[in-house]
């Protein structure tokens, strides 16, 4: 799995299963989460937004089924 560091306040990496739509996300605070049926451009999105924070937050969680791991 390839990390992808982000430069964010709230989200230390995102890592994304494009065969299982499976979207991983370290947070600063040192948890984990798996995000499941996250389309890709959903984590295309992720990664091009200029708040990746902010685009996680009004985007992805909540709105996906997740879980920590």
């Amino acid at each position: 799995m390839n990390w992808v560091a982000i430069g964010s306040s709230n989200l230390a990496a995102v890592s994304y299963d494009r065969d299982r739509s499976i979207l991983y996300v370290q947070f600063r605070n040192g948890h984990d989460y798996v995000y499941y049926d996250v389309p890709s451009d959903m984590y295309y999105r992720l990664l091009d937004a200029p708040s990746r924070g902010a685009f996680f937050n009004k985007n992805i969680a909540r709105h996906f089924h997740y879980a920590r791991l």
